[in-house]
């Protein structure tokens, strides 16, 4: 077999050499291209309800804050004094705070100011005392009765009006205890008004 000539080994070379210095730069564009794909799986643990103030981390999701905790509940500690309960708006008045996280229930006033757009939780236990009159317990959203409550059985000497609920709420909204019927002249030692926000919207 006779060899090549010069000029095909010259050819031959330069083959040889092309497809040396060409066969990385297609293995570089090869992986800049295509996707890598890697084996196993990859969990992701995130909130569903953010806080109303997300704040950010590296992967963009939203971190729920310490700060959107909202919750009360008061108690009625003392007996009653006629100068606490009002004629005019018949408020029903707690002196001892157990929880406040928020600080949004005003104890001075007896009513919550909701912080955020959201569903509340509230609930709510008036005692009466040595009273034969039926009492009539509402919780009031501003200025209007949305969950009531009764007690009027004559033959105890302390009956309590009990009821629970969830309201939707803006913010700003206000809500307490309001007398809508009989009175509380014996006395609401051991009523209770609790309430928490669900999420916020």
């Amino acid at each position: 077999m006779p060899w090549p000539s010069p000029p095909s080994l010259l050819y031959l070379f330069i083959g040889l050499l092309l497809l040396v210095l060409w066969a990385p730069s297609a293995v570089i564009c090869q992986n800049d291209t295509e996707p890598i794909v890697l084996e196993g799986k990859c969990l992701v643990v995130c909130d569903s309800t953010p806080s109303a103030e997300p704040s950010g981390n590296a992967l963009g999701m939203s971190v729920r804050s310490g700060t959107g905790r909202v919750a009360f509940s008061a108690i009625r500690n003392t007996n009653h004094e006629p100068s606490e309960m009002s004629n005019r708006t018949m408020t029903i008045y707690f002196d001892q705070i157990l929880v406040n996280v928020g600080s949004h229930f005003d104890p001075a006033r007896s009513i919550f100011v909701a912080p955020r757009k959201g569903v509340y939780s509230f609930s709510f236990h008036v005692v009466k005392v040595y009273n034969r009159q039926t009492i009539q317990v509402s919780l009031v959203l501003n200025g209007w009765p949305v969950i009531s409550a009764f007690a009027g059985d004559q033959d105890v000497t302390r009956e309590a009006a009990t009821n629970a609920g969830l309201v939707m709420m803006e913010r700003g909204d206000k809500a307490y205890l309001k007398l809508e019927r009989g009175n509380l002249m014996g006395g609401w030692k051991y009523s209770t008004f609790s309430g928490f926000l669900v999420f916020p919207l």
